[in-house]
């Protein structure tokens, strides 16, 4: 087969927006020439790799076998890219970082504090929800994943390196702040804010409150922490969140941390990443720095944590 990269490329844009415009818009090139390439392509392989019909267009069999060697040549690419960017010191390179959510509320302030080290290194932050983090970790997407809870059933490696104090919260006006250690059952009579099934915080939540013995009554779901938060703070309920999410809130008084029985529960936030991967020295050099970094986060996180149990 004779093959190019730059097909390659090409092939690997369409697959992910299963549209020739698109994929051409991304690549900045015309959607003729984007589709002149598919056709070499499947010409050199002698098997189509794309079905469509109408506008709508779908990977053939051949298509996903050719899509899993894109990606293992793509990583083999980016990894040599990282060994000759070794070479010129870790001053230098690129790192890719996806994670949680909710971990967007401190990784930002490292990664600055980071860049301004070593501002020769190009950086990419992606935040997103747990499926989202799951894909990245399958896919082999990314450097480094950061998040609450590691997935148990994929061959990963998975480091602590700060603790995650999950608290409950109430607005300033609700009956029970100020109240030293809330019975758990006194919260059965309570409404409780939540993410949406399947997410990492509403996975982590039924979790707790199953470990606590405590079924809450009938939630009500809401699409990010941020929504949460408002919600709790017009008095539409409780929540259960991180106390890292919470820094601003407590400091203006919007938001109270409830003295309640086994609460704040402690977790950890992870480094995640496939087992067998070779982080490059950037990727190392920044993991070291958390580290050594995350000792004023925990002390900014205990601060709050007690915040209420006064």
């Amino acid at each position: 087969m004779n093959i190019t990269l730059r097909q390659l490329r090409i092939f690997e844009a369409v697959t992910r927006h299963l549209n020739f415009t698109k994929a051409s818009e991304e690549l900045h090139l015309t959607q003729p020439a984007v589709s002149m390439q598919i056709k070499q392509l499947e010409q050199a392989i002698e098997i189509p790799l794309f079905d469509q019909v109408g506008k709508k267009i779908s990977l053939t069999e051949a298509g996903e076998e050719l899509q899993r060697y894109s990606r293992s040549i793509s990583t083999l690419l980016q990894e040599a890219e990282q060994v000759f960017s070794e070479m010129k010191g870790i001053q230098r390179g690129r790192l890719n970082i996806t994670v949680a959510s909710t971990a967007n509320y401190f990784v930002p302030r490292l990664w600055a504090t980071f860049r301004v080290q070593r501002p020769g290194v190009k950086v990419s932050l992606n935040v997103t929800n747990r499926e989202g983090l799951i894909r990245a970790l399958a896919e082999n997407e990314t450097d480094l994943v950061i998040m609450g809870q590691p997935p148990e059933d994929m061959d990963l490696v998975a480091e602590p390196f700060m603790p995650n104090h999950l608290v409950v919260i109430a607005p300033p006006t609700h009956p029970l702040c100020g109240a030293r250690h809330v019975p758990l059952e006194r919260l059965r009579e309570e409404t409780f804010l939540v993410r949406e099934q399947g997410s990492g915080t509403r996975s982590l939540m039924e979790r707790v409150f199953a470990e606590k013995g405590l079924e809450p009554s009938t939630p009500i779901e809401m699409s990010s922490t941020e929504a949460i938060k408002q919600g709790v703070e017009a008095g539409l309920g409780l929540a259960l969140l991180s106390v890292h999410t919470l820094e601003m809130e407590l400091a203006l008084n919007r938001l109270v941390v409830l003295d309640v029985e086994g609460f704040p529960v402690l977790r950890d936030w992870y480094f995640v990443y496939r087992a067998g991967k070779r982080l490059s020295a950037v990727a190392q050099a920044f993991k070291d720095f958390v580290l050594k970094e995350t000792a004023g986060i925990v002390q900014v996180a205990d601060m709050g944590a007690s915040k209420g149990h006064k």
